[in-house]
C-alpha cells in the first residue's frame, strides 16, 4: 500500500501549490484565504486513503479546493462579525434595570388585560396581532364577518388601552389618526 505522500495527487498538489494559490487568489480574492483553503486541501488530499483514479487530476484538486473555500464560508456566515458582537454588547451595557422591570410589569398588565377579554375576542385579537392573520382568514376561522372581525379587534385594542392607561388609534377606515 502507498503511503498517503507518495500518492500522485499529493505529489501533483506540492508542485503545482504556486499555480494553485494564483488561481485561488483571484478566485476568492484574498490572499489569506487562498493560503487557508490551500492548507486544508493539502491535509484532506494528504489523508485520502487508497489512490484514486483520476482523469484530470489537476481540475480535480482545483475543485477540491474550491468546496473547502465554500465549507469555509458557509461555516464563516453562521458567525457573528466583530461589529455584531460588538453591538449586541452596546445593547445590552444600554439596558436600565428599571425599563427593564417596567417592561415586565407592562407585559404582565397586558396579559392580565387580554384575559379579561371574552374568549372569542381574546383568540380574534391573538390571530390578528401575534400570528398575523388577516382578516380574511380570521373570518373564516370563526365563521364571522370581517365587519365583525374589526370590531372585535377594535374592541380588544380599546380594552387593552384602557387597562394599560394609553389611548388607542385607530390606523384604517372612518376616523383615522382619532383616539378610539
Amino acid at each position: 500500500m502507498n503511503k498517503p505522500r507518495d500518492s500522485a495527487l499529493v505529489k501533483l498538489f506540492l508542485t503545482s501549490y504556486d499555480a494553485f494559490r494564483v488561481r485561488l487568489k483571484r478566485r476568492l480574492g484574498s490572499d489569506d484565504l487562498a493560503n487557508d483553503v490551500l492548507q486544508e486541501t493539502y491535509l484532506r488530499v494528504d489523508r485520502m486513503e487508497t489512490a484514486q483514479e483520476v482523469h484530470k487530476p489537476s481540475a480535480y484538486l482545483y475543485r477540491m479546493a474550491l468546496n473547502v473555500a465554500a465549507d469555509r464560508r458557509e461555516a464563516d456566515a453562521r458567525l457573528l462579525t466583530g461589529g455584531e458582537i460588538e453591538s449586541l454588547l452596546q445593547v445590552a451595557e444600554d439596558q436600565d434595570p428599571a425599563r427593564i422591570v417596567g417592561g415586565q410589569k407592562e407585559i404582565q398588565s397586558l396579559l392580565g388585560a387580554l384575559y379579561e377579554l371574552p374568549a372569542r375576542r381574546r383568540r380574534i385579537f391573538i390571530a390578528a396581532r401575534l400570528e398575523e392573520a388577516s382578516h380574511q382568514e380570521i373570518s373564516q376561522r370563526f365563521g364571522i364577518s370581517t365587519r365583525m372581525v374589526e370590531k372585535e379587534i377594535k374592541a380588544a385594542l380599546g380594552h387593552c388601552a384602557t387597562r394599560l392607561e394609553r389611548k388607542a388609534f385607530q390606523r384604517f377606515g372612518p376616523g383615522a389618526g382619532k383616539p378610539s
